[in-house]
């Protein structure tokens, strides 16, 4: 794109009009949040039991002490070996944002059909903290509509609010849920696809500078996304670093 070059003057002035439309959104989006907190619940009735690292523990044990849980559904399916790229990339910003929640009385937690020792192991690999269960017994994520089983493929599937062609056995999606205090567990939200992009902080950087995303040309909007350690110059610190011996002394 070829930017016009002008005063400051001039310069001030563009950016001034286009306050006017920042601050159009950042009304209309608070406006949007109060819809969102103001939906209809649907209460939780079926029992869930996760593989967790302390044990098995049911969906309301997830809520960890609070009244407010925020599920991912992290594409990592059973045999898969490593997680979504793209699930990893919004992954990435999880364990900042958590310490934070835990203040709000929100506890953060991802869940995976794998079973645990996959998602440990991946988890590791990745040097992840938050909490991260495995549904591999139950059908939680086949109920909240972001896996799906083998005789799915042939047709279509419900995804995102609608019948859509079967793309993978497992999509991305986020789930909110409440707990009052007699237990009783609520099904408050979810959000789909386009609908985690606010999740992303590195997208909210990107949409500040002159390039944007800079995804027009792609195949598919994620194709430049890796995980964190699969960039070349994470590749290729992590060769330098293993080719050290490892008494060497550092300045």
């Amino acid at each position: 794109m070829q930017h016009k070059l002008v005063s400051r003057d001039q310069w001030i002035a563009a950016r001034k009009a286009h306050l006017a439309n920042e601050k159009a959104l950042t009304k209309a989006r608070d406006k949007l949040s109060a819809e969102r907190r103001a939906l209809p619940w649907v209460k939780v009735e079926k029992d869930y039991v996760f593989e967790t690292l302390d044990g098995k523990k049911t969906l309301g044990d997830l809520f960890d002490g609070r009244s407010q849980l925020i599920v991912y559904h992290f594409m990592l399916g059973p045999d898969w070996g490593e997680g979504c790229p793209s699930c990893s990339y919004l992954a990435d910003h999880f364990d900042g944002a958590a310490l934070h929640l835990a203040h709000r009385d929100v506890t953060l937690v991802a869940v995976s059909r794998a079973p645990l020792p996959e998602i440990e192991a991946y988890k590791q690999r990745m040097g992840w903290a938050f909490p991260w269960v495995s549904s591999n017994s139950n059908d939680f994520n086949f109920d909240f509509h972001v896996s799906f089983k083998p005789e799915d493929a042939e047709g279509e599937v419900y995804y995102n609010y609608e019948m859509r062609d079967f793309e993978s056995d497992e999509m991305p999606g986020l789930s909110v849920l409440a707990k009052d205090p007699s237990g009783a567990i609520f099904h408050t939200y979810s959000a789909y696809a386009r609908g985690l992009d606010n999740l992303i902080g590195a997208y909210n950087f990107l949409d500040l500078v002159p390039k944007g995303r800079d995804e027009t040309e792609l195949p598919w909007t994620m194709a430049w996304v890796r995980r964190h350690d699969d960039y070349e110059d994470a590749k290729a610190s992590k060769t330098c670093c293993a080719s050290e011996p490892a008494s060497a002394e550092r300045a």
